[in-house]
């Protein structure tokens, strides 16, 4: 095979990521969505009637909502021929051996029972296709009260606080894939943390989409109470197929009074998937929400995580990173709206772009007329590796208020080629080169990440490298 052809998106070796276990599964619902195929997922879920209403008035919205007119093309995605729900062949288990032998080497491949067997999480959800079949959390955090557990279990555990928050930070109304979450959910994880309570080790839910032509639609809700901290890893990945594969996810997250809630996700979709995903956080009066993004594969990502400080003193960081091949669009970025007197915003994300990929940042910072003395610095960064790539920035500003910092900056470059021929003075390859002064780019998203997950992060940018610059 030679340099060129290795290029190519379509013969890409992206090792493990790509394993792909016989489709098998114990139900599915058809193709398409209509009012049938949700009654049928709630019925399967044996779920209360108002999740039932929840999910019928979702669809309606869904059906009466389009496409964004702005961002990638997403004509492509035809609801009519993806299979919202599937089922695996297992049940829900606390044991890694009671998985079926196909499912639990799949988790063995990509590394998640050995992080939990040398204690690197405290806490351990792992969902194949529509369902978690894996889910665990260490007795010390139980005796504190610390829930952690399947998104299903707890609508059936905890009926009161699921109920209370369940779609209150995101609404189906928000846009049209927010609407189809709603309407076909599916998994997940449900973590609530008492207040004073320090989660001191990471919690990790792992979503692997094995299905070809299927959705994912997992739904994460974390409540935090006063004085307490956690810090929660999304890991996400699907093995490459010739149809298209959609996730729509969404992530509500509520940081109480004095609490600080790190979250962290490495995306790793195949090259077919589209990845529109939704993930807001509501930060209460002196808390803190810290996102760390790392945007890998898929054909065509949207996802903006959003912070809304609704109490003084209030804090979001994000430190983000994508890069985007041949033939992907990935259009991330962040948004903050400052609701109250007093917070602060801190953006930072980096994109990297080869062989025609387009990498974007969409970002919005919004200031109410109460948020008097806040301040938002961001710094967008892109590198691109040839001529064909694309990369923009696009940032939006809403102010209400003249009481408030607000600061942007952004850089587009290549390669400096005096630093590569230095490099090469020093007894490296071209190549050799060029990769590192790519992972030295993407080093203070790295440097966020506990260190197995930086090492996976750069893994990634090495797989992503192979054949594409030198």
């Amino acid at each position: 095979m030679t340099k060129k052809e290795r290029t190519y998106v379509e013969d890409m070796d992206r090792g493990i990521y790509d394993i792909k276990n016989a489709f098998e599964y114990r139900y599915k619902t058809s193709k398409g969505l209509n009012e049938e195929i949700v009654r049928e997922i709630s019925e399967e879920k044996n779920e209360p009637k108002w999740m039932l209403d929840y999910r019928l008035k979702a669809l309606e919205i869904f059906n009466n909502s389009k496409n964004p007119v702005w961002g990638p093309d997403l004509s492509d995605v035809n609801i009519e021929d993806i299979t919202t729900y599937i089922r695996p062949k297992a049940d829900l288990s606390t044991s890694w051996e009671d998985l079926p032998e196909d499912i639990r080497n799949t988790f063995d491949k990509l590394g998640i029972p050995e992080a939990e067997k040398k204690q690197f999480l405290s806490g351990v959800g792992a969902q194949y296709d529509s369902e978690v079949v894996y889910h665990s959390i260490q007795k010390y955090l139980r005796d504190q009260g610390v829930i952690y557990t399947d998104f299903e279990s707890g609508l059936r555990e905890y009926p009161e606080i699921v109920k209370k928050y369940f779609g209150t930070c995101i609404k189906p109304e928000l846009h049209r894939y927010a609407a189809l979450h709603y309407a076909v959910w599916s998994g997940g994880s449900f973590v609530y943390v008492p207040e004073g309570v320090n989660v001191d080790i990471p919690l990790q839910s792992y979503f692997r989409l094995n299905a070809p032509g299927a959705g994912q639609f997992e739904h994460t809700l974390i409540i935090l109470e006063k004085n307490s901290y956690c810090h929660f890893i999304e890991g996400c990945s699907a093995p490459r197929y010739n149809v298209v594969n959609l996730h729509a996810g969404a992530v509500e997250l509520f940081v109480a009074e004095n609490s600080t809630l790190r979250y962290s996700t490495i995306e790793n979709w195949s090259r077919n998937m589209y990845n529109l995903n939704t993930k807001r956080a509501i930060v209460e009066k002196n808390g803190k929400i810290q996102w760390i993004s790392g945007s890998f594969g898929s054909k065509v990502s949207m996802l903006y995580p959003t912070s809304v400080l609704k109490g003084e003193g209030s804090t979001s960081e994000f430190t983000g990173i994508s890069f985007a091949g041949a033939g992907q669009n990935l259009d991330t970025g962040a948004q903050v709206v400052h609701l109250a007197p007093n917070t602060n915003s801190f953006i930072d994300t980096k994109s990297i772009s080869k062989n025609g990929g387009i990498a974007v940042y969409r970002g919005l910072v919004e200031f109410s007329e109460d948020a008097k003395n806040s301040k938002n610095t961001t710094s967008c960064e892109s590198l691109m590796l040839d001529e064909d790539s694309r990369s923009d920035t696009i940032p939006t500003i809403r102010l209400k208020n003249s009481e408030v910092d607000v600061g942007h900056e952004a850089k587009i470059g290549k390669i400096s080629d005096q630093v590569i021929f230095y490099l090469m003075t020093r007894g490296l390859s071209e190549e050799d080169a060029k990769q590192l002064v790519v992972r030295g780019f993407a080093e203070p998203v790295a440097k966020e990440l506990p260190m197995e997950y930086a090492v996976e992060m750069n893994n990634l940018i090495n797989l992503e490298l192979v054949g594409s610059i030198g």
